[in-house]
């Protein structure tokens, strides 16, 4: 049997196929009958609630748990039954899980001694993924002398070292701080450009979600909701449950329309950027709370008794708790949905 991984080819292509995919842990369902293709050679990021299956489409990639029902194909590939080592897919999580007694050089040096690569040539790829992820002057060091993003770095690294057709990316970058989390990020989109092969990125983040990503997939329940390219997945989204989650705060939801109008059937959505402060304006709101944020602020209004607006401003509104103002949503951002069913109108 030859040693090259199942589904590699001369040329990566990396194209991945989930076909009615259904997993269960126990009671819990963690997929079901989930279908999705990622494209060759894009960077698509799994977002969604805790939950929602984004870790385990990962693992049925990988070969590290095996579906219930469904197919995954590489390349066109079925390999449902291809253990993990054998297929052309590196998985980087986000605990690093690195070597604690092996310097840098040695934990990108073990995957190609497994894969029985010849000495040279595995020094000759440790190198070069090292300079392309800046790290060459860490490969002596051992993992406890470095930090949180250099160990990730290293994790990626160890991830190229393995010249898949596809990288799995588990949160990478969860346990980095904010400011090292958007130097990583870059890392990756460079990473991405430079390699054009195919990555599959699982973040709970939507800021990530919608830098990072070619193209984003919303997932709940085990199922995917919406996937496109982020800003259209933004500013149209398929649903009630796509509607809730992305955006910081959610999108303003009224059951019924209220004071923006409409059937009893229908729910009003309109993002908290989308609502203006203008003395002219139709709804007329009391400021329970500012947010101030530094370079925007976010007023916390009720309209009525029972109906609660966020609304996105700049960074000195000039109001606080009580004051009474007037909005006026703009009338083309305005989303409007099946009450019933949560599906866009």
């Amino acid at each position: 049997m030859s040693d090259r991984p199942v589904g590699a080819n001369a040329e990566p292509a990396g194209e991945i196929r989930l076909e009615s995919l259904t997993k269960t842990y126990g009671r819990v369902t963690a997929l079901d009958g989930l279908d999705l293709v990622v494209r060759p050679g894009e960077l698509l990021t799994l977002v969604g609630p805790s939950g929602s299956g984004k870790s385990t489409v990962l693992r049925l990639i990988a070969g590290l748990d095996r579906p219930d029902q469904g197919r995954v194909l590489v390349d066109g590939v079925d390999v449902g039954r291809v253990p993990p080592h054998r297929r052309a897919v590196a998985m980087v999580f986000q605990d690093y899980a690195l070597y604690p007694h092996l310097t840098v050089r040695d934990n990108l040096l073990f995957g190609p001694q497994v894969r029985r690569v010849p000495r040279a040539e595995a020094a000759r790829q440790v190198r070069d993924a090292a300079a392309r992820l800046d790290i060459a002057d860490l490969l002596d060091r051992y993992p406890d002398q470095m930090s949180g993003g250099q160990r990730q770095r290293v994790a990626l690294a160890r991830a190229l070292v393995r010249r898949p057709n596809v990288y799995l990316l588990d949160e990478p970058l969860a346990s980095l701080d904010a400011q090292l989390r958007f130097s990583t990020r870059a890392d990756l989109l460079a990473m991405h450009r430079a390699l054009g092969t195919t990555m599959v990125h699982v973040t709970h983040d939507q800021a990530e979600a919608m830098t990072l990503g070619d193209r984003v997939a919303v997932l709940d329940g085990g199922r995917v909701r919406q996937v496109g390219v982020p800003q259209q997945v933004y500013d149209e989204p398929a649903d009630l449950v796509v509607a809730r989650f992305l955006g910081s705060p959610p999108m303003n939801l009224v059951p019924g329309g209220g004071v923006f109008g409409a059937t009893s059937d229908t729910t009003v959505g309109v993002r908290p950027e989308d609502l203006a402060v203008d003395p002219e304006g139709p709804v007329e709101v009391t400021v329970e709370a500012v947010e101030p944020l530094g370079s925007e602020a976010i007023l916390l209004t009720r309209c009525g008794d029972d109906i609660r607006l966020a609304v996105r401003t700049g960074p000195r509104p000039g109001v606080g708790a009580g004051d009474r103002l007037r909005l006026r949503p703009d009338p083309d951002r305005i989303h409007r949905f099946d009450t019933e069913t949560g599906l866009r109108r």
